[in-house]
């Protein structure tokens, strides 16, 4: 993929990478030259929870979870 430095010096991500691994505004990133015209960016922290439905999905006790019917607080007195 190819983006464009602006005149201040920033850089796009493309909008198919940032939705890939969900980088939001305001992510923190750092930035390594490895040699003339070569790059490194990467992130400096991973998204909360990263991997976390991943893990839950694994769960061997599926369907262990159940919902369950909500109640309202309209029938309490007030005290």
């Amino acid at each position: 993929m190819q983006t464009v430095i602006s005149s201040k010096g920033q850089i796009v991500l493309p909008a198919e990478l940032r939705r890939q691994d969900d980088i939001r505004p305001g992510q923190s990133f750092r930035v390594e030259r490895i040699e003339r015209g070569e790059y490194r960016l990467s992130a400096d922290d991973p998204p909360k929870n990263q991997g976390l439905v991943d893990k839950l999905l694994a769960c061997p006790a599926q369907g262990w979870f159940s919902p369950i019917e909500s109640e309202t607080t309209n029938s309490l007195d007030p005290a």
